[in-house]
């Protein structure tokens, strides 16, 4: 396992990071993630990232039983805060309260003392930017997180936002996007601005919710145990179940054979090969799926496979940055 640092900290993570969003606690049973968990810590892996929201505060639930007994300091802990965790008008949003009530109940769930990073998962325009980030230095300052970032901000977004980290002394390092060979919409606007505030990202969905994976066919339904045949899995995947996306995926295959790598190792060194990339993460119902994803760590595309993965896919990349606040998108 190759190793980078998260933006201009001095935090390190694994090149392939495990996340555990609609898995654990939902359409994975306990002994399964348990075993993908064990594969993720076998084979390198060091990264773990989730979230409250993640079936219900399941996933979070599940996660800190897999780690129960690892050495802390031997592995980095994200988790995330924004979505409903609750029915009350405060259980939601990034105001003071509900970042400060949910940090509590996240390490309580984890079984841990502290995050390694702690995470805004949306931008909430209804509460003073001044407020959230005021209140994520405190939990910072009281060691309950050691670092902070945000997931799926805007430019702009992330360019205030480090501003006022400045101002409270706040190391503010991350940004967490989707971002796949057919998903590129951070590049043009996202990217520059987080590398200005010294911003690394950690990106989700490098295989494009599977479709990357190749076992999506056109005209052909979805195999019956796959994301697309669940209803949860397949509302979040839209954009990427046309036959067109699906034929220019199938005509990836002979690209990743040619560079010696399955279709899922070649879109996972794909989005590794962007230098403002510090982490893909990988989610699995499977520990083979871990075992066949890991192998993209350290693997350099060269500039012709990366132009003729381009000519393939053509125009089923979508590269519009106002996609960053697509409401209906919630990694």
């Amino acid at each position: 396992m190759n190793f980078r640092f998260l933006g201009r900290s001095g935090l390190k993570v694994s090149e392939i990071s495990f996340g555990n969003w609609l898995t654990h606690g939902s359409q994975v049973e306990e002994d399964a993630a348990l075993s993908c968990v064990k594969a993720a810590l076998d084979t390198g892996i060091t990264t773990f990232d989730t979230a409250d929201v993640y079936a219900g505060t399941k996933a979070e639930a599940v996660l800190g039983r897999a780690l129960k007994g690892q050495r802390r300091e031997g592995y980095e802990l994200f988790t995330k805060v924004y979505w409903p965790t609750g029915p009350g008008q405060n259980d939601r949003g990034l105001s003071r309260k509900h970042i400060i009530e949910s940090i509590h109940g996240s390490l309580r769930r984890l079984q841990t003392d502290y995050v390694d990073l702690y995470q805004a998962h949306r931008y909430d325009a209804q509460t003073p930017l001044e407020e959230t980030m005021l209140a994520f230095a405190d939990i910072v300052r009281q060691g309950k997180a050691l670092y902070i970032g945000v997931s799926e901000w805007t430019a702009e977004q992330i360019t205030a936002g480090a501003k006022l980290a400045r101002e409270l002394h706040v190391p503010f390092i991350s940004n967490q996007p989707q971002y796949s060979m057919l998903w590129r919409v951070i590049e043009s606007k996202v990217v520059p601005a987080s590398d200005a505030a010294g911003l690394g990202q950690i990106v989700w969905s490098p295989l494009a919710k599977g479709v990357l994976t190749g076992k999506y066919l056109p005209g052909q339904p979805p195999p019956a145990d796959t994301r697309a045949a669940n209803q949860q899995g397949a509302s979040f995947m839209t954009n990427f179940m046309t036959d067109d996306v699906l034929t220019r995926v199938q005509q990836l295959k002979p690209l990743a054979q040619e560079a010696g790598l399955s279709l899922a190792q070649l879109s996972i060194a794909w989005v590794l090969q962007n230098k403002s990339v510090a982490s893909a993460i990988i989610g699995a119902t499977k520990p083979e799926q871990v075992l066949d994803n890991v192998k993209a760590t350290g693997v350099k595309l060269d500039a012709d496979l990366l132009r003729r993965i381009d000519a393939v896919l053509g125009p089923a990349v979508e590269r519009d940055p106002a996609q960053t606040t697509s409401p209906e998108r919630r990694p």
